[in-house]
């Protein structure tokens, strides 16, 4: 709760992390919602209108929101020039990338969560359509084959920023190199972060997506980045399910719910045929623009557990696959990456430390098969990194690394490490 309170801001929002981040970032307000709902939830419901402001008029929710001037972070609102697009909002600069849609399931968390719920359910049939609109956008301009499955054109969309998923791609662009000066390692050691080099291919990604004024038609057709992301798709999935019950609960909005379990029905069956790879057991990533699998596992291959998504028998492949290659008794659960593959790297950002919102979407997938004896390691993994540590961004999964000073890494006192603690603290 002290986490969450000092890293309030006046503009109505919370930052991730004093310093390294300095604004508002969509999903991470999910996360941090749910954690304020248990102690204060005219905040966590501040927290989701502050967010759904920011909404372009197409529906579209960008990934940062840029609620003040602050040049401690690179690239800012000068650099991402969100104004290109006519429907770009007029009240907040930001980014014209998104991240994973996680609105929907926050609602419905708010709402399981909330006292009161004649109040909560008030709050969300005045904000439900918003995320309706955002997910009417995704299906609309992120779906050019109309299988189901949306695109990413950047990896920060992903969520999962540097990932070694993203290495084979790099090398297929020939980025220019870029002069500019980084903000994150005058926070966080260098070795933690993204190299200069991962940067100049960012910044490529969105001057070209400048450049065509963030349209979502050209950027399908031009950007060099265009891949279809299981964690993405999974949580639009966990969204779709989320706004298909509230609506039930609001009543009166049948054409919505219907249209929704259309989605829902596309969006399942594509992700179970085209991004399950059955030699590896594990969900992967699709690369739209070099059309191929991306053959690698990763934390997000284990996400549809969170949205239902495989049957119970492919649920049991998909954790046989996270023991045999996450589960050693010496590491933690979950690292963000293979530890049996050469790219693997336990405490640089995504490319192997284990994060606290991935580890809350797997427990809460294991739960949903009644896999309790897996659910349970990653809950106690999860509440004794951060009681070895704090509440860090992310955390090496090994046990023992012989570092006798070892920390956390990434921005420490981090706002959704801290809200998601509440949440498994408030579960069974």
């Amino acid at each position: 709760m002290e986490v969450l309170d000092n890293n309030f801001q006046e503009g109505g929002f919370t930052i991730p992390s004093e310093g390294l981040y300095p604004f508002q970032w969509k999903w991470d307000s999910g996360f941090i919602a749910i954690g304020l709902s248990y102690y204060n939830i005219e905040r966590a419901k501040l927290e989701i209108n502050t967010l759904l402001d920011a909404q372009w008029g197409n529906g579209f929710i960008p990934h940062i929101v840029f609620h003040n001037e602050n040049d401690s972070y690179f690239p800012g609102a000068d650099f991402h020039k969100s104004e290109l697009h006519p429907l770009a909002s007029k009240k907040y600069r930001s980014t014209g990338m998104t991240q994973p849609p996680v609105t929907g399931f926050i609602l419905l968390e708010m709402y399981r969560i909330a006292k009161d719920k004649t109040d909560m359910l008030n709050f969300i049939k005045a904000n439900i359509d918003k995320v309706y609109n955002n997910h009417d956008y995704f299906y609309t301009h992120r779906d050019p084959f109309n299988e189901g499955l949306m695109y990413i054109y950047h990896n920060w969309e992903s969520g999962t920023d540097n990932s070694p998923v993203w290495d084979d791609i790099w090398e297929t662009m020939d980025s220019p190199k870029y002069n500019f000066v980084r903000k994150d390692t005058t926070h966080v050691d260098a070795s933690q972060r993204p190299s200069n080099r991962e940067y100049d291919h960012y910044l490529y990604i969105v001057d070209i997506a400048k450049e065509h004024h963030y349209d979502d038609a050209k950027i399908a057709e031009l950007s060099p980045f265009l891949v279809q992301d299981p964690l993405f798709n999974a949580m639009l999935i966990k969204s779709n399910e989320a706004l298909i019950e509230l609506y039930g609960l609001i009543g009166g909005n049948e054409s919505k719910i219907s249209t929704l379990k259309s989605w829902q029905e596309k969006s399942c069956k594509a992700i179970n045929s085209k991004l399950f790879d059955q030699e590896l057991g594990a969900y992967v990533h699709f690369d739209l623009r070099n059309n191929k699998p991306i053959r690698h596992i990763t934390s997000s291959s284990f996400s549809p557990l969170f949205a239902n998504i495989p049957d119970q028998d492919r649920a049991g492949i998909l954790v046989k696959t996270m023991m045999d290659r996450f589960g050693g008794e010496d590491k933690y659960l979950c690292a963000s990456f293979d530890p049996t593959n050469e790219r693997f790297n336990p405490k640089k950002y995504w490319r192997g430390p284990v994060w606290i919102n991935m580890n809350w979407i797997l427990y809460r997938g294991l739960k949903n098969y009644g896999l309790k004896e897996v659910a349970e390691r990653i809950k106690k993994d999860t509440v004794d990194l951060i009681e070895r540590f704090g509440f860090y961004e992310y955390f090496d999964c090994r046990k023992d690394d012989g570092d006798l000073e070892r920390t956390g890494y990434g921005g420490n006192n981090f706002s959704w490490s801290a809200a998601l603690f509440i949440d498994l603290m408030n579960s069974d």
